[in-house]
């Protein structure tokens, strides 16, 4: 299946209700069932990821769990499930069985779980043996997934003793990790963050009444596309500048843009007040790599020369999506290069037509990918979109949001 991608009007003006946070969704939903409590988590991400991870905490019949493409639920289901007594099984779609794992379950090993690897060693499918956890100290690298240490976190307040948690080197994505230790935090949970170490003692959630906000994730598709545009405002619903989300770093990134961020009652109100662009742009992406796709298309969109670092995790993804931006960038006749492993780079130079009048962008299971490519149609750009309901992982509305914004979303040839 293909989507048609275009776009006639250079000005856009609308109003968008942006899908919950599926990070903030996720972490609350685990965190909740930690907590014993009766209350639902309200204004819940409806993603893909999410629904998988809410309908497998709410299971009672069954003890093998297919999780899909859903590498969050991967993640945090194994630290979960290693905790409560029985024998689980844990898989998910041939990409997931590509994407390590071994890492977080060497940790819970250490704490006295029980993982075996079904398939291939440090990988799912996941045999996991409920057990009594004993916390201690741990030492893990900081430049892991952020994910890993979230999931580990987040049971740390219900296993003996606690945790204390010593990462070492660079921190990959610490805005993830404070945004866990904030929502623990919301749910009563004490802790300590000093230098390299995190120590949360043992001690009981509390069950409160929580409401997710909206994606800056989300949100940055929509940033991409008033900056392609030659002008207009958008009013982003339920989204906030002081967010627990380190996406909503962006609104910073966009001033660069000529792009204005005020925050209204019903969310935040962007306005395109100038056309600028930088010369060339330089971001590290350390603390924010799923924003990577939606500047580089954005770049690319506008011929802006970029050099990006910090992309490290990119290549453990639902593809990996340095390799996945480079081979769908050519499309538009960007060649990019990767200087050292986790940095991307292009000259702002199109160096050669692309082999089709329409480029037919790929997706690789990638909700990202489409929604990081589909707003180039404002600055002109012509597209075929394969596999576009991989949005549904996360923005399940996307396309018809799109539409709404004035974008012509035709499905196949037409």
């Amino acid at each position: 299946m293909q989507y048609l991608i275009s776009n006639n009007n250079r000005t856009v003006n609308t109003e968008i209700d942006l899908p919950a946070s599926k990070s903030i969704s996720n972490r609350a939903l685990i965190i909740n069932a930690l907590s014993d409590s009766a209350i639902p988590i309200n204004n819940l991400s409806d993603s893909d990821d999410t629904q998988v991870l809410n309908k497998i905490l709410h299971s009672n019949n069954t003890n093998i769990f297919d999780i899909g493409h859903a590498g969050t639920a991967m993640r945090f289901l194994t630290a979960f499930l290693s905790r409560i007594a029985g024998v689980w099984e844990l898989t998910g779609s041939s990409r997931m069985k590509q994407r390590p794992v071994g890492i977080l379950a060497d940790a819970l090993t250490r704490l006295g779980g029980n993982i075996q690897y079904i398939e291939k060693q440090g990988f799912p499918p996941l045999k996991i043996y409920g057990s009594h956890l004993k916390g201690k100290t741990l030492e893990m690298d900081g430049s892991v997934s952020s994910q890993y240490i979230s999931a580990l976190l987040m049971i740390a307040p219900v296993i003996e003793n606690g945790l204390k948690l010593r990462l070492q080197g660079e921190i990959t994505s610490r805005s993830y990790v404070e945004m866990t230790l904030k929502l623990m935090a919301r749910f009563g949970i004490k802790y300590d963050w000093e230098g390299d170490t995190i120590t949360i003692p043992e001690q009981k959630y509390k069950p409160v009444d929580f409401t997710v906000e909206s994606d800056w994730s989300a949100a940055s598709y929509w940033y991409e596309t008033l900056a392609l545009s030659d002008g207009g405002t958008l009013l982003l619903n339920n989204l906030s500048l002081k967010s627990l989300q380190g996406d909503s770093q962006i609104s910073g990134w966009f001033n660069n843009f000529g792009i204005d961020s005020v925050q209204t009652d019903k969310g935040i109100l962007i306005t395109k007040k100038e056309n600028r662009n930088p010369d060339k742009l330089i971001l590290n992406f350390l603390e924010n790599p799923d924003m990577a796709q939606t500047m580089a298309c954005l770049c690319v969109a506008k011929k802006i020369p970029f050099h990006f670092s910090g992309l490290k995790t990119l290549k453990i993804k639902e593809t990996d999506r340095i390799a996945a931006l480079t081979n769908e960038l050519t499309k538009f006749g960007a060649l990019l290069s990767e200087p050292i492993p986790g940095e991307l780079e292009w000259t702002g130079k199109i160096n050669q037509f692309p082999a089709a009048d329409i480029p037919v962008v790929k997706t690789y299971n990638d909700h990202r990918m489409a929604m990081s490519f589909a707003p180039m149609a404002t600055a002109g750009y012509k597209m075929k979109i394969e596999d576009p309901l991989v949005v549904s992982k996360s923005y399940p509305a996307f396309w018809d949001d799109l539409r709404k914004a004035g974008f012509e979303v035709l499905t196949g040839d037409k």
